[in-house]
C-alpha cells in the first residue's frame, strides 16, 4: 500500500531513503533546511569502506582526546564547554570505548558496509543517475612509523579474519601504484575491498533523479514542530508549511537530536566537524589513501583531488578554523614529497558536520515509542559509505519486509 512519507534531511542518508521508498511506490517528500548543495554529504572523502571496521569509540580515544583537547589543530579536537548534552555524550562515549564492545561491533560494521557497497554498484548499474564516478581501487593506509604500521596491521589481521581483502605493501610496491608522485612513507596496508566516489557529482545526480521520479524536495525549509497523537506522528510543521505523514524518517544528521527531544526521545548525538581542501590541478595521486599518523584522507575524485579529515567537537556551527585547514595541508606535504597548496586552495576550504553517536554506530530503525517514526542518522565518519544501505534498510522497515541484515546494533532506543 502506498504511503505518504516525510523524510527530514536531504543528505546522503535522507536521499537514499527517498530513493528506495520511491522505488517501492510511496509518495515521498524530503524536507531540507539548506538547498541540497552543502553539508557533510558534499565535503566528505567519498569512501566506501568495508575496511573501517573499528568504530570511533575505541579504547584509547578518550586519552587521545584529553591530550589534544587544548590543541585546536589536532586531528581529534574537543572544545572544552559546559554543555550538559555534550558531557552526557562524552560519558557514554567513554563507556562505549571498550575492547569487548569494539569486537562486537566489527562484524556488524563490515556487514552494513558490504551491503552499501553493493547498493552503490546497483544504483550505477540501474542507470537511474546516468553515469557517475565509482571506482574500486581500494584504500591505502600510509604510515611513516613502524609503530603506526604495526597498529594498522592488527586491524588488517581482523579484517582478513572476517573475509576482507587486504595486502601489505612496501615502498617499492607503492611506487608501482603511485609512479607520478614521491611518497615519504615507510609502507602501507592496502584494503582492496574499498571503493570511492565523487560526492559532488553523485548528490546532484541523485537530486535530479528524485525530482524526475516525483519525489518532492523542499529546500530551505526548516522543521519546527512534529505533531503527535498518542504513539503516532500526524504532521510535520515547518517554517513554511505543514505536511501530513503516514510515516516520518528522521535523517537530519547533527540536528536529529534536537528534533528527537521534541518527541521526548533521547538520541545522544554530537556534531563532529570535518574539513576538506580541493586541488583542481594534476598532482599525480591516483589511489585513495589515509595518512595514518595525521588522520587525513586523500581522494582522487572526478576533476580534482580532495584532502579531508579531522574530527572537531565544538557544537553545531559552521566556523572554519584555519589552523585545522593548515594542519591538513601540512600533513599532506609530509607524506607526498613536493606537494604544495596555494593560498586560494586553502582559503576555499569547507566543513561539514557529521552526526556522531557515543558508540560510533548509526541509529537505524524505529523507536518503540512511536509506530510510524524511523531513524537514519548517527553514522559518524561512515555516513557516505553507509548512505545507500541505510536507505534500503529503512525502506524495508516501513514496508514491513525482512531487513537485509540484523538491525539490533543500530537500535535508536539502545542504552549506553
Amino acid at each position: 500500500m502506498s504511503k505518504n512519507i516525510v523524510v527530514i534531511g536531504g543528505g546522503i542518508a535522507g536521499l537514499s531513503t527517498a530513493y528506495f521508498l520511491n522505488k517501492n511506490g510511496h509518495r515521498v517528500t524530503v524536507i531540507e533546511k539548506s538547498n541540497f548543495t552543502q553539508g557533510a554529504s558534499y565535503v566528505n572523502a567519498g569512501y566506501i569502506t568495508p575496511s573501517h571496521i573499528i568504530p570511533l569509540a575505541a579504547p584509547g580515544m578518550i586519552t587521545k582526546g584529553l591530550k589534544w583537547m587544548f590543541n585546536s589543530a589536532s586531528p581529534f579536537y574537543i572544545k572544552p564547554r559546559l554543555d550538559p548534552d555534550f558531557l552526557k555524550w562524552a560519558w557514554y562515549f567513554k563507556r562505549s570505548s571498550t575492547k569487548a564492545k569494539v569486537e562486537k561491533a566489527i562484524p556488524v560494521i563490515k556487514d552494513i558496509n558490504i551491503l552499501s557497497r553493493g547498493l552503490f554498484e546497483d544504483i550505477k548499474a540501474s542507470g537511474d543517475l546516468g553515469d557517475f564516478h565509482l571506482e574500486r581501487k581500494g584504500l591505502l593506509m600510509l604510515y611513516k612509523t613502524e609503530k603506526a604500521g604495526a597498529e594498522e596491521m592488527g586491524v588488517a589481521e581482523k579484517a582478513k579474519f572476517i573475509g576482507l581483502e587486504v595486502e601489505t605493501l612496501n615502498l617499492e610496491q607503492l611506487k608501482i601504484l603511485e609512479p607520478e608522485i614521491e611518497l615519504d612513507v615507510a609502507g602501507a596496508i592496502h584494503y582492496e575491498c574499498d571503493g570511492h566516489t565523487t560526492p559532488t557529482e553523485f548528490m546532484p545526480k541523485m537530486v535530479a533523479y528524485l525530482k524526475k521520479a516525483g519525489v518532492k524536495l523542499q529546500a530551505n525549509e526548516e522543521v519546527q514542530r512534529i505533531a503527535v497523537s498518542g504513539k503516532s506522528i500526524q504532521n510535520v510543521v515547518t517554517d513554511l508549511s505543514e505536511y501530513k505523514a503516514d510515516e516520518v524518517v528522521l535523517a537530519a544528521g547533527s540536528w536529529t537530536g534536537k528534533l528527537a527531544k521534541q518527541l521526548d526521545l533521547k538520541i545522544p548525538l554530537q556534531a563532529g566537524k570535518g574539513y576538506r581542501i580541493n586541488v583542481e590541478r594534476p598532482i599525480g595521486i591516483s589511489y585513495p589513501a589515509v595518512l595514518m599518523e595525521a588522520k587525513v584522507a586523500v581522494t582522487p575524485m572526478k576533476g580534482f583531488t580532495r584532502f579531508s579529515g579531522t574530527m572537531e567537537f565544538s557544537g553545531i556551527n559552521q566556523k572554519i578554523r584555519m589552523e585545522r585547514v593548515e594542519a591538513i595541508a601540512n600533513a599532506a606535504r609530509q607524506y607526498y614529497t613536493g606537494l604544495e597548496f596555494s593560498t586560494e586552495e586553502k582559503a576555499a576550504a569547507q566543513s561539514g558536520l557529521r552526526p556522531v553517536s557515543p558508540d560510533g554506530l548509526p541509529y537505524i530503525g524505529r523507536s518503540e515509542k512511536y509506530t510510524n517514526l524511523s531513524f537514519a542518522t548517527g553514522h559518524a565518519m561512515m555516513g557516505w559509505s553507509l548512505g545507500p544501505a541505510t536507505g534500503k534498510l529503512v525502506a524495508e522497515i516501513i514496508d514491513g519486509k525482512k531487513t537485509s541484515m540484523d538491525l539490533a546494533a543500530f537500535n535508536p532506543d539502545r542504552r549506553f
